[in-house]
């Protein structure tokens, strides 16, 4: 089982609401299905409220050029990356975990955590997986749609 781990230094604090300092180390992982292609590009950001995005979390895929397969976050955030949220594709069947800093005032705040996926030749899937940032959230896997068998954070 691949698993890729990476401490960002992201905080979505100065994205969502600049002032804040408080935050956590919190844990994406994302399991994908057994689909039998070419490594999954992933993206995994931040909703408001109101759907609006607030800021990437993660990348996984490494060639900028099939970025833009990665439908509602491409649109949303311009394809642009902070430093250091960025990986490799990921295999069928394996799984992705990184721990990415998170503001504290967005846990139970009408904020979620969305992983948009695509798979070279097999399609993309835009909001794949959606988790809710809450305390009642954190450690409960939510099903995906496509690629992603599963997501969850803690």
């Amino acid at each position: 089982m691949q698993s890729t781990t990476a401490l960002t230094s992201l905080t979505l604090a100065a994205l969502a609401m600049p002032g804040l300092a408080e935050a956590r180390p919190v844990t994406l992982t994302a399991q994908l299905t057994d689909y039998g292609g070419e490594g999954a590009y992933l993206a995994a950001y931040v909703t408001d409220a109101q759907g609006a995005y607030q800021g990437t979390l993660w990348l996984a895929g490494p060639e900028a050029k099939w970025w833009s397969h990665l439908g509602d976050w491409y649109r949303a955030s311009g394809g642009a990356v902070p430093d250091g949220v960025t990986g490799a594709s990921v295999g069928s069947g394996r799984n992705l975990t990184v721990t990415v800093d998170l503001a504290d005032a967005l846990i139970d705040a009408g904020y979620q955590i969305r992983l948009d996926s695509a798979v070279e030749d097999m399609g993309e899937f835009a909001a794949d997986a959606v988790v809710p940032l809450t305390s009642a959230s954190a450690g409960k896997a939510v099903a995906g749609n496509g690629f992603v068998r599963s997501l969850s954070w803690r």
